[in-house]
Protein backbone atom coordinates (compact mmCIF):
# COMPACT_ATOMS: atom_id res chain seq x y z
CA UNK A 1 0.00 0.00 0.00
CA UNK A 2 1.09 3.76 -0.79
CA UNK A 3 1.16 6.19 1.95
CA UNK A 4 -2.14 8.03 0.93
CA UNK A 5 -3.36 4.24 0.90
CA UNK A 6 -1.90 3.55 4.49
CA UNK A 7 -3.50 6.74 5.96
CA UNK A 8 -7.59 6.20 4.06
CA UNK A 9 -6.96 2.87 6.58
CA UNK A 10 -5.95 5.10 9.41
CA UNK A 11 -9.09 8.04 8.88
CA UNK A 12 -11.67 6.57 6.84
CA UNK A 13 -12.75 4.31 9.63
CA UNK A 14 -11.32 6.18 11.77
CA UNK A 15 -9.51 3.43 14.81
CA UNK A 16 -6.47 2.43 14.90
CA UNK A 17 -6.09 -0.57 17.49
CA UNK A 18 -3.35 -0.12 19.99
CA UNK A 19 -1.91 -3.43 20.94
CA UNK A 20 -0.18 -4.09 24.05
CA UNK A 21 0.94 -7.66 25.10
CA UNK A 22 2.79 -10.37 27.13
CA UNK A 23 3.92 -11.91 24.09
CA UNK A 24 3.67 -11.95 20.21
CA UNK A 25 1.28 -14.87 20.48
CA UNK A 26 -1.06 -13.19 22.46
CA UNK A 27 -0.34 -9.71 19.93
CA UNK A 28 -1.28 -12.08 16.81
CA UNK A 29 -4.35 -13.48 18.83
CA UNK A 30 -5.69 -9.90 19.98
CA UNK A 31 -4.83 -8.54 16.23
CA UNK A 32 -7.06 -11.43 14.56
CA UNK A 33 -10.02 -10.05 16.88
CA UNK A 34 -9.84 -6.78 16.38
CA UNK A 35 -9.71 -7.27 11.99
CA UNK A 36 -12.77 -9.64 12.93
CA UNK A 37 -14.60 -6.44 14.26
CA UNK A 38 -13.76 -4.70 11.31
CA UNK A 39 -10.55 -2.62 12.22
CA UNK A 40 -8.40 -1.97 9.26
CA UNK A 41 -5.09 -0.53 11.07
CA UNK A 42 -3.03 -2.07 13.76
CA UNK A 43 -0.98 -0.70 16.19
CA UNK A 44 1.79 -3.14 17.77
CA UNK A 45 3.85 -1.38 19.94
CA UNK A 46 7.26 -2.08 20.68
CA UNK A 47 6.51 -3.08 24.75
CA UNK A 48 5.26 -6.17 23.16
CA UNK A 49 8.33 -8.94 23.68
CA UNK A 50 9.68 -9.73 19.99
CA UNK A 51 7.79 -7.07 18.50
CA UNK A 52 9.45 -6.76 15.26
CA UNK A 53 8.25 -10.70 14.91
CA UNK A 54 5.00 -9.80 15.68
CA UNK A 55 5.31 -7.13 12.77
CA UNK A 56 6.36 -8.54 10.07
CA UNK A 57 4.00 -11.80 11.01
CA UNK A 58 1.39 -9.77 10.96
CA UNK A 59 2.09 -7.67 8.21
CA UNK A 60 2.18 -10.91 5.76
CA UNK A 61 -1.36 -12.22 7.49
CA UNK A 62 -2.81 -9.40 6.65
CA UNK A 63 -0.95 -8.18 3.14
CA UNK A 64 -4.29 -9.54 0.78
CA UNK A 65 -6.33 -8.53 3.32
CA UNK A 66 -5.79 -4.75 3.10
CA UNK A 67 -4.92 -4.35 6.95
CA UNK A 68 -2.50 -1.72 7.61
CA UNK A 69 0.23 -3.27 10.10
CA UNK A 70 2.07 -0.22 12.16
CA UNK A 71 4.82 0.07 14.79
CA UNK A 72 4.09 2.00 18.32
CA UNK A 73 6.07 3.30 20.81
CA UNK A 74 8.74 4.16 18.44
CA UNK A 75 11.56 6.30 20.51
CA UNK A 76 14.26 6.83 17.86
CA UNK A 77 15.40 6.09 14.26
CA UNK A 78 16.78 2.70 14.16
CA UNK A 79 13.90 1.49 15.84
CA UNK A 80 11.43 2.88 12.90
CA UNK A 81 13.98 0.91 10.70
CA UNK A 82 13.44 -1.83 12.33
CA UNK A 83 9.85 -1.81 12.30
CA UNK A 84 9.44 -0.75 8.49
CA UNK A 85 11.73 -3.23 7.45
CA UNK A 86 9.89 -5.80 9.19
CA UNK A 87 6.85 -4.68 7.35
CA UNK A 88 5.10 -1.88 9.35
CA UNK A 89 3.16 0.18 7.23
CA UNK A 90 3.23 3.14 9.92
CA UNK A 91 5.36 4.56 12.90
CA UNK A 92 3.85 6.28 16.17
CA UNK A 93 5.75 7.85 18.74
CA UNK A 94 4.68 8.77 22.03
CA UNK A 95 6.59 12.12 21.39
CA UNK A 96 7.67 13.78 18.47
CA UNK A 97 11.18 13.11 17.17
CA UNK A 98 13.30 14.89 13.91
CA UNK A 99 15.35 12.29 12.93
CA UNK A 100 12.73 9.36 13.34
CA UNK A 101 10.31 11.78 11.04
CA UNK A 102 12.61 11.86 8.69
CA UNK A 103 13.77 8.46 8.67
CA UNK A 104 9.90 7.91 7.89
CA UNK A 105 9.55 10.71 4.75
CA UNK A 106 12.24 8.86 3.23
CA UNK A 107 10.72 5.39 2.88
CA UNK A 108 6.94 7.53 2.68
CA UNK A 109 5.61 5.92 5.84
CA UNK A 110 3.11 7.78 7.96
CA UNK A 111 4.37 8.89 10.74
CA UNK A 112 2.35 9.77 13.92
CA UNK A 113 4.18 11.59 16.85
CA UNK A 114 2.74 12.19 20.27
CA UNK A 115 1.97 16.24 21.41
CA UNK A 116 0.38 17.22 24.86
CA UNK A 117 0.41 21.48 23.92
CA UNK A 118 0.00 23.29 21.07
CA UNK A 119 3.45 23.81 20.71
CA UNK A 120 4.13 20.39 20.47
CA UNK A 121 1.69 19.71 18.31
CA UNK A 122 2.92 22.20 15.71
CA UNK A 123 6.76 21.61 16.01
CA UNK A 124 5.31 17.88 15.08
CA UNK A 125 3.97 19.21 12.18
CA UNK A 126 7.21 20.90 11.63
CA UNK A 127 9.03 17.41 11.72
CA UNK A 128 6.84 16.37 8.90
CA UNK A 129 3.89 14.44 11.30
CA UNK A 130 0.97 13.32 9.25
CA UNK A 131 -1.43 12.84 12.31
CA UNK A 132 -0.35 13.70 15.56
CA UNK A 133 -1.54 12.02 18.47
CA UNK A 134 -2.76 14.04 21.21
CA UNK A 135 -1.13 11.89 24.07
CA UNK A 136 -1.95 11.19 26.76
CA UNK A 137 -5.49 11.47 26.18
CA UNK A 138 -7.04 10.38 29.59
CA UNK A 139 -5.49 13.63 30.74
CA UNK A 140 -5.86 16.21 28.07
CA UNK A 141 -9.51 15.16 27.01
CA UNK A 142 -11.72 16.95 24.54
CA UNK A 143 -12.31 19.87 25.23
CA UNK A 144 -7.85 20.10 24.84
CA UNK A 145 -9.16 19.34 21.10
CA UNK A 146 -11.57 21.72 20.58
CA UNK A 147 -9.60 24.46 21.97
CA UNK A 148 -6.27 23.61 20.24
CA UNK A 149 -8.79 23.47 16.89
CA UNK A 150 -9.34 26.95 17.29
CA UNK A 151 -5.52 28.25 16.58
CA UNK A 152 -4.63 24.76 14.49
CA UNK A 153 -7.64 23.55 12.35
CA UNK A 154 -5.51 22.18 10.50
CA UNK A 155 -3.99 20.02 12.67
CA UNK A 156 -4.43 16.11 12.25
CA UNK A 157 -5.17 14.91 15.46
CA UNK A 158 -5.22 11.36 16.99
CA UNK A 159 -5.89 10.81 20.35
CA UNK A 160 -4.70 7.90 22.03
CA UNK A 161 -5.56 7.30 25.78
CA UNK A 162 -8.93 8.20 27.65
CA UNK A 163 -10.94 6.65 24.19
CA UNK A 164 -13.80 4.23 25.01
CA UNK A 165 -16.91 3.25 23.49
CA UNK A 166 -18.49 5.53 25.44
CA UNK A 167 -16.23 8.65 25.05
CA UNK A 168 -15.51 7.99 21.39
CA UNK A 169 -18.36 10.17 19.75
CA UNK A 170 -17.15 12.88 22.24
CA UNK A 171 -13.49 13.17 20.51
CA UNK A 172 -15.01 12.69 17.14
CA UNK A 173 -17.37 15.86 17.71
CA UNK A 174 -14.24 17.48 19.30
CA UNK A 175 -12.37 17.44 15.63
CA UNK A 176 -10.23 14.46 15.55
CA UNK A 177 -9.75 12.43 12.49
CA UNK A 178 -9.18 9.14 14.08
CA UNK A 179 -8.75 7.30 17.09
CA UNK A 180 -6.62 5.38 19.18
CA UNK A 181 -7.67 2.76 21.87
CA UNK A 182 -5.71 0.11 23.98
CA UNK A 183 -7.02 -1.40 26.72
CA UNK A 184 -10.46 -0.29 26.64
CA UNK A 185 -10.76 -2.23 23.29
CA UNK A 186 -7.69 -4.85 23.57
CA UNK A 187 -8.52 -6.39 26.95
CA UNK A 188 -8.70 -10.19 27.06
CA UNK A 189 -10.85 -11.66 29.83
CA UNK A 190 -9.52 -15.34 30.38
CA UNK A 191 -10.18 -16.61 26.69
CA UNK A 192 -12.63 -14.26 25.59
CA UNK A 193 -10.91 -12.82 22.34
CA UNK A 194 -14.67 -12.56 20.68
CA UNK A 195 -15.46 -9.60 23.15
CA UNK A 196 -12.07 -7.49 21.23
CA UNK A 197 -14.54 -7.71 18.02
CA UNK A 198 -17.45 -6.80 19.41
CA UNK A 199 -15.98 -4.10 21.41
CA UNK A 200 -14.33 -2.76 17.67
CA UNK A 201 -17.62 -2.92 16.33
CA UNK A 202 -19.24 -0.28 19.28
CA UNK A 203 -16.49 1.72 18.30
CA UNK A 204 -16.82 1.37 15.14
CA UNK A 205 -20.40 2.62 15.38
CA UNK A 206 -19.88 5.24 17.88
CA UNK A 207 -17.34 7.35 15.57
CA UNK A 208 -19.86 6.99 12.04
CA UNK A 209 -22.52 8.14 14.48
CA UNK A 210 -20.59 10.88 15.55
CA UNK A 211 -19.16 11.88 12.15
CA UNK A 212 -22.95 11.85 10.64
CA UNK A 213 -24.04 14.09 13.47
Amino acid sequence: MVKLDILHKIVGPGLVAVIRASSAEQAARIADACVEGGIQALEVTFTVPNATTAIAELSKRYASAQVAVGAGTVLDPETARAAILAGAQFVVSPGSDAATARLCRRYQVPYLPGAATATEIIRALEDGADIVKVFPGEVLGPGFVKAVRGPLPHAPLMPTGGVSVETAGQWIRAGCVALGVGCELTKVSGDDYGAISTRARQLLAAIRTAREA
